[in-house]
Order: C-alpha cells, then structure tokens, then sequence
C-alpha cells in the first residue's frame, strides 16, 4: 500500500499534470526542431528528444499509478499513544552502557510512505528500518535500530 501526505499528493498531482502539458509541449517542440535538421539517423538532438520523450512518458504512467493507488496520510491526532503513519516522533539518541547511558540532542521524524522520504528533512519511511523499528511504539520507550553504522538506541520523547 502506497502512503502519503496531502501535501506530497499535491505535490505528485501537480508534477503528474507539468509532465502532460508542459514537459510533452517542450519535447514535442524540441523533436519538431531536430526533425528539421534532416536525417533521422545520425541526429543526436533528435535520439536525446526521443530518450527524453520515453523518460516521460514513463514517469507519466509511473505518477497515474502513485496518484490511483495513493492511501493519503490523516494527520494525527494530538494525545496518540503510538506511532502512525504520519506522526511526528521526537526521540533522543542513546549512547553509552545500559549502566552509563547517556540521552544526546533530541531529533524529529516525521512517518511517510516511502515516495516521500526524504531522511535529510526529518521525512523516514514506514518501511526503512528507522521507521520499521518505531511503529507501534510509545513515548517512553527505547528502539533499537540496525544501521549502516551499527546498532542506535532511541528514546521516544513525544509523539505529535
């Protein structure tokens, strides 16, 4: 199942109709200019046009699909006691022994669909490890996560 925000929909929306219009009008424009030119074969204007035309036609198709089969995200209400798609988790990196541990910055993420990650902005999948590791948990509890760069430990702060 395809999740996503509202504001990633309209963003899928939007990108979905600058692709039927405007991209396909500058394509086509571009593959009238390197018709011009004369021979098919040897026109490489002409082959990138068409690579081009394919690419988004592709992305098109692709885009329907996400947009048909999409299960929008509801914002989540205040007071939840367990991660959901579309929460907005607070946690604390643990460092440190059990006996020595040590609580560093707070960090938030954000849970979406995987179309919509973006780790840089806050932004994880359900279906990364991070997001897979805190769903279904609450404020209080401690996730341990495999990472790239081992074993993290989190603290859920709060939930919003």
């Amino acid at each position: 199942m395809k999740y996503i925000s509202p504001e990633g929909f309209k963003k899928l929306k939007e990108e979905l109709e600058e692709r039927k219009t405007i991209k396909r009008q500058e394509i086509a424009e571009r593959l009238g200019e390197a018709k011009s030119l004369g021979d098919l074969s040897e026109n490489a204007e002409y082959a990138a046009a068409k690579d081009d035309q394919s690419f988004n036609e592709g992305k098109i198709l692709e885009l329907e699909q996400i947009t048909k089969e999409a299960n929008l995200i509801k914002p989540s209400q205040r007071g939840k006691k367990k991660i959901q798609m579309g929460s907005v988790v607070e946690v604390k990196l643990i460092k440190g022994k059990a006996n020595k541990a040590i609580l560093t910055g707070k960090q938030s993420f954000m849970v979406v669909g995987f179309h919509e990650a973006n780790p840089s902005n806050g932004k994880i999948s359900n279906e990364s490890p991070l997001g897979q590791a805190f769903f279904g948990h609450g404020i209080g509890d401690i996730i341990e996560v495999e990472t790239p760069k081992g074993k993290m430990k989190y603290k859920i702060v709060s939930i919003k």
